[in-house]
């Protein structure tokens, strides 16, 4: 298991004995999808696999990765900083989104939350002031998200710390917000989940919005 360092957290000893024990388990959202990177081109995509990504595009697994160490942990998985260790983008860090099955189906909502926020990734790359979204890919397990590492972490932690920002930098947080959501609305997305925990600062202290579960589309009329 080269690239998936047991030493992060990856994997736990139920886990492990599992996968040795059977390594075709059905995947549970496409039970005929292959791990492959995702093709933006296509606009007609599934939940976790694009049938056009998989003709022309060479897939991407644990192996591809090393990680480095955990983000942060949730009630369904956790994220993970990772060093890409093979391709054009060799040595280039992400931010690794993994969620276990097993939890995820547990609950109808939580279920839809993921395929959402899948949805609205696949729809937003490279958009101004939002995560993009790299590659997506899963095991028996597992589905993974590789997304942009935004290293400065959330706003909720820099007021935090500080307790207030300036006048000065809340004018610009709040342009480039403006500027995400507008994007978004533009896509017909509805984000809903304004809160500082899912506002991110990269190193040169611009805004990324993340975590997109509880998005909806806007109706037609």
């Amino acid at each position: 298991r080269e690239g998936a360092s047991n030493e992060s957290g990856y994997f736990d000893e139920e886990e492990e004995e599992s996968l040795q024990q059977d390594d075709s388990i059905e995947i549970i959202f496409d039970k005929n999808a292959s791990n492959n990177n995702l093709d933006p081109k296509s606009k007609d995509c599934g939940l976790w696999q694009c049938q056009e990504s998989r003709k022309e595009h060479h897939g991407v697994n644990m192996k591809d990765f090393d990680l480095l160490k955990v983000l942060g942990t949730g009630a369904y998985g956790k994220v993970f900083l990772v060093r890409k260790i093979r391709g054009p983008d060799r040595g280039h860090l992400y931010a690794m989104k993994v969620l276990k099955k097993a939890n995820i189906v547990q609950k109808k909502k939580t279920t839809e939350h993921t395929r959402t926020e899948r949805q609205v990734l696949e729809t937003i790359r490279q958009a101004p002031f939002l995560v993009t979204m790299h590659y997506a890919f899963q095991t028996p397990a597992k589905l993974h998200l590789v997304l942009d590492y935004v290293s400065g972490g959330e706003l909720f932690t820099h007021l935090y710390q500080r307790e207030k920002f300036k006048e000065s930098e809340v004018r610009i947080y709040i342009a480039e917000i403006v500027l995400a959501l507008q994007h978004l609305h533009k896509n017909g997305i509805i984000y809903r989940d304004i809160k500082l925990e899912n506002i991110l600062l990269d190193g040169d202290g611009h805004i990324a919005l993340t975590d997109f579960g509880l998005s909806r589309e806007f109706l037609p009329h």
